[in-house]
């Protein structure tokens, strides 16, 4: 999987400042606030997990630890 970080002024987080948003086509996307750099090794399963589910979404996400506290938004691929 191909990653690309980018820097945006504004996600519209702004009470939840350090946003991550992650999407791949096809798939459910993610907005998540409140980001530090704690949250690095729940980034990273997050991401592996992502990559290896078909459609973005995951029965349990427990393994993401707090992270999945920080979500603010899943939205839901566009399947027409």
């Amino acid at each position: 999987m191909k990653a690309k970080l980018q820097q945006v002024d504004c996600m519209s987080g702004c009470q939840r400042p350090q946003t991550l948003a992650v999407r791949q086509n096809g798939k459910t996307a993610y907005l998540f606030g409140e980001i530090t750099a704690l949250d690095l090794p729940n980034i990273l399963t997050f991401i592996r997990m992502y990559q290896d589910s078909p459609d973005g979404n995951f029965a349990d996400a427990r393994p993401l630890g707090k992270l999945r506290f920080k979500a603010i938004a899943r939205i839901p691929a566009d399947v027409s």
